[in-house]
């Protein structure tokens, strides 16, 4: 790849064209994951610029998910970030499968629990219907990736408690074992920071960005809602991707 000189007489911030460069030499894989980027003085030599514009440019890559840096080490590609389509209904398994990765959990906890208020009124809870809550921590090639709460209304599948869900699908097992196939889901998405707990189960620095999802299924007659699920992605290796029409 031709390597790309930064123009002092253009409009284009110095900062910004230095970063678009190196961006483009990762998406590229010109610069690979995990290898070294030049250091702050080695752009500020190769380019002539600042130390504070070469700063900039490497610290708004790491904000971006392209990089991260390792303190007295320097900044290193990221691996690239994975892409969650909204538009199809799918688990987690089927999401890493598809992508050539060896899906695996953790089982933080899993219990039968009565729950009230919201979660009840959401999957519209009979009086004293009990739920099966399963939170786990979600992991692809054994690196911690999401944790995972999902709330399964029990009455559909009984006896699922008993199952080990660190290396089986829920969805697998409530379409083999109970014989339940979804029909649609709800799902939105917003972005906080990481709790303690969170940053140190998934592995990250506290007051990292995430990406959080609820999900409410319903089964295939499009109004029975079964399980609702929040579900917590590192920013750094997350991007959701939604296809618009018109």
């Amino acid at each position: 790849m031709k390597e790309a000189k930064v123009n002092k007489e253009s409009p284009v911030p110095l900062y910004y064209q230095v970063k678009e460069n190196l961006k483009e030499k990762i998406e590229s894989g010109v610069l690979e994951p995990n290898e070294r980027l030049p250091s702050e003085r080695d752009l500020e030599n190769k380019h002539g610029i600042s130390r504070m514009t070469a700063r900039r440019a490497l610290t708004e890559l790491e904000s971006e998910g392209y990089v991260y840096r390792e303190q007295g080490k320097g900044s290193y590609v990221a691996e690239p970030k994975l892409r969650q389509a909204l538009s199809k209904l799918t688990s987690f398994t089927e999401d890493m499968q598809d992508r050539g990765l060896e899906p695996g959990a953790e089982v933080l906890n899993k219990e039968l629990i009565t729950v009230e208020d919201q979660l009840s009124d959401k999957l519209m809870l009979q009086s004293g219907e009990k739920v099966f809550l399963l939170r786990r921590v979600r992991l692809a090639d054994n690196e911690p990736l999401a944790i995972e709460t999902s709330h399964l209304r029990n009455k559909f599948c009984p006896g699922i408690e008993e199952f080990d869900f660190k290396d089986r699908s829920l969805y697998e097992t409530l379409k083999r074992e109970f014989g339940i196939n979804l029909g649609r889901a709800e799902q939105s998405v917003e972005a906080n920071l990481a709790s303690k707990f969170k940053a140190d189960v998934l592995n990250v620095e506290k007051g990292s960005p995430m990406l959080t999802t609820e999900r409410l299924t319903f089964l295939t007659d499009g109004e029975t809602p079964i399980e609702l699920a929040r579900s917590t992605y590192r920013g750094d290796r997350y991007k959701m991707l939604v296809e618009l029409r018109r």
